[in-house]
């Protein structure tokens, strides 16, 4: 018997007109599959329902796989695919696997020879990096920065170090409610000479994608606060 499919299904970055997002595919199956791996189920069936979908939730199965699942836990998602059933996996928010705890069981699966399906859908990394007009050939993409001030600040340092030596972009974020303050760090950390992206609320209605040099940034005002922010460091 051959071995079901995993498929990986990006969700939107915010409330916005999915079809604008995602292609017929995506949507059937969201529609059809029978088993879901979510970070959060309460906010998986929104996501579910925000597509158009008018599927009986008592026919779907929502499997959880967070930061604190671990690799030991997966077991159910991995003897359904073994069985020959399609799995999906769907993020909080952009592309399973990439920021996202769903890696441990795409890892698995292809210990099991199954085969995985990444699908179209926002990255807001990809789509930063995109409107940045910063290096698009070389970049490194760092995910959180430390939270702890001083460790903070010391990562930008190495971070524009990196810039100035490798002329790589360098890709980073924040959760919405510290942007200001890493925002603030930046532009009292890093080279004046070189340039931030800030992408904000990529995708939506209120969607923001500016570069300038830090040294211009200093006299710009920018409302960053509870907003989804990607940050580009770069020359």
């Amino acid at each position: 018997m051959s071995t079901g499919t995993l498929y990986l299904i990006p969700v939107a970055l915010g409330e916005t007109n999915n079809d604008k997002l995602f292609p017929n595919l995506n949507l059937r199956l969201i529609d059809e599959l029978e088993y879901l791996v979510v970070e959060n189920e309460k906010s998986a069936r929104r996501f579910i329902r925000s597509t158009g979908s008018k599927r009986d939730f008592d026919q779907l199965e929502l499997i959880l796989l967070d930061k604190r699942t671990k690799q030991h836990e997966i077991s159910r998602p991995i003897e359904l695919l073994i069985q020959g059933k399609d799995v999906g996996i769907m993020s909080e928010a952009g592309c399973p696997g990439v920021a996202d705890p769903g890696q441990i069981l795409i890892a698995e699966a292809h210990k099991y020879n199954i085969k995985v399906v990444p699908l179209i859908g926002p990255s807001s990394i990809l789509l930063g990096l995109m409107g940045s007009g910063l290096n698009g050939q070389g970049f490194t993409f760092h995910g959180y920065l430390p939270i702890d001030k001083r460790e903070r600040v010391n990562a930008l340092r190495d971070l524009d170090s990196a810039v100035s030596k490798t002329g790589y972009t360098q890709i980073f974020m924040e959760t919405p409610y510290r942007n200001e303050k890493l925002f603030d760090d930046v532009l009292k950390t890093c080279n004046a000479n070189h340039k931030l992206c800030v992408a904000v609320d990529i995708t939506l209605e209120t969607e923001q994608i500016k570069t300038l040099a830090i040294a211009e940034w200093k006299t710009q005002k920018i409302d960053l606060h509870k907003r989804p922010c990607m940050f580009l460091l770069g020359n």
